[in-house]
């Protein structure tokens, strides 16, 4: 496995914790201290405010999970994957995918979010 899909990996896991402290202790493994996260629907700067994002996300979908939907695309400091959130063993309703970039420790210091797949509002 590269750097790159073990950190990955730990990203989705960061997204599936939903212990607060265990989530916010996975927050600041994988992500740089100053780190930015943006999407279409959220922007966080700072550890405290991605483990907000990530929360609030479980509480709006609860019951999904994020996985992987495909290789891990890298080189020099930055990497794009794609992704999916919903329930465990079945079809996800929502799918997109990330560009990250990391920093000189090896930590991401910029996603950028965009959203492909997502349910009608009702």
């Amino acid at each position: 496995m590269t750097m790159f899909e073990d950190l990955t990996q730990r990203y989705i896991d960061a997204w599936n914790e939903t212990d607060p402290v265990a989530r916010r202790a996975a927050v600041d493994s994988v992500f740089s201290e100053d780190a930015r996260y943006v999407d279409p629907m959220a922007l966080a700067d700072g550890r405290e405010a991605i483990a907000a994002t990530i929360g609030a996300v479980q509480g709006q979908f609860p019951g999904f999970v994020f996985r992987l939907a495909g290789p891990v695309d890298a080189h020099h400091e930055q990497a794009r994957f794609r992704w999916e959130l919903g329930p465990a063993g079945q079809e996800a309703p929502i799918a997109g995918f990330d560009v990250v970039l990391i920093d000189g420790a090896g930590r991401l210091q910029t996603v950028l979010g965009f959203l492909d797949k997502v349910p009608d509002a009702a």
